[in-house]
């Protein structure tokens, strides 16, 4: 028996889920197959280039209103800003951010501590799945940018280590 995994009402609550949320792209998959709906934002007509599953889209960190339109593209990113940040730990997906393995037990890594290449930092909860994400250096974390819980954007600054 055929059970098409693509269809209009699939595709349209996905899209649904999208809009309500924020996020810019989801994915589900199941026994027969997986379909991904991903937008992307300030493109004309809202279009995703050919294929049927487009490349992750990274949305850019919104300037602060209150700065003048000339001299932002000018400044120096603004505080609080890491996605420049050459030590930033990005989110490689779209998810919820984990600082513990578990709510009662203590964050992988705290500010100031020291770690290892390879070293578990969080976990990424994308479609029930607990994603590790390691360290890619050794280091200090000088800065954790998300909180337990928060949701979090591919490609998002999660933590600096230095």
């Amino acid at each position: 028996m055929s059970h098409p995994l693509v269809d209009a009402e699939t595709i349209r609550a996905l899209a649904n889920v999208l809009t309500e949320t924020g996020l810019t792209e989801i994915e589900v998959e199941n026994k027969y197959g997986r379909i991904r709906v991903a937008r992307t934002l300030g493109q004309p007509g809202g279009q995703v280039g050919g294929g049927a599953f487009p490349a992750p889209v990274s949305v850019p960190v919104a300037e602060p209103s209150s700065a003048p339109a000339a001299s932002a593209s000018a400044s120096a990113p603004a505080p609080g800003d890491y996605s420049h940040n050459t030590n930033a730990i990005t989110s490689p997906m779209v998810g919820i951010a984990y600082l513990s393995p578990d709510p009662s037990s203590a964050p992988f890594v705290n500010e100031g501590q020291e770690v290892k290449e390879g070293q578990t930092l969080m976990l990424i909860e994308a479609m029930k799945t607990f994603n590790q994400i390691k360290s890619p250096r050794t280091g200090r974390v000088t800065k954790v940018l998300v909180t337990s819980g928060a949701p979090v954007e591919f490609g998002e600054a999660l933590m600096i280590v230095e």
